[in-house]
């Protein structure tokens, strides 16, 4: 993939993020250069493969990771969305870590700061992303999940009568 359009990729996906952490009262993701050329390399290795296996823990710091795969090239926003539709899941009543809901609380976890974006094709055409979060959200020590996973709030921006 071409330096611009990795580039127009990680955009996408970073102004999606960050329409979704405002709806949950989280502050914006900055993009992150390393961060990214390390999720970049992490990404041309899954097309090598093949295979979509989540890092080990030890080789990517102290950040997160969301991964996603489809037979197509996929846009920054489709993935998000992907992995927000997870908010569906969430019991905000109960909060804490769930494999069905692990994509979107860490989007929207409010203590993480920098974002981290890689994308590669596989040989078959199919693509594998890969984001990264700093620091890690998902903490499961007791309150962590309170109050970094908040509930959406409507903005006064937005009517809600149109």
């Amino acid at each position: 993939m071409g330096k611009s359009a990795s580039k127009l990729f990680a955009e996408d996906l970073l102004q999606t993020h960050n329409e979704y952490r405002r709806k949950h009262q989280a502050p914006p993701f900055k993009l992150s250069r390393k961060i990214s050329n390390e999720a970049t390399r992490y990404a041309e290795s899954l097309a090598s493969t093949r295979i979509l296996k989540h890092s080990v823990e030890s080789t990517r710091g102290s950040c997160g990771e969301n991964l996603a795969w489809a037979s197509y090239d996929q846009s920054g926003k489709d993935v998000t969305d992907r992995w927000y539709d997870e908010v569906k899941q969430y019991n905000f009543k109960r909060p804490g870590f769930s494999s069905g809901t692990g994509h979107f609380t860490a989007m929207v976890w409010k203590s993480s700061k920098k974002l981290g974006v890689g994308k590669a094709t596989a040989e078959d055409g199919s693509t594998f992303v890969v984001a990264r979060y700093f620091p890690a959200g998902n903490i499961t020590n007791q309150g962590h999940f309170e109050s970094n996973v908040l509930p959406a709030t409507h903005s006064a921006a937005t009517p809600l009568d149109v």
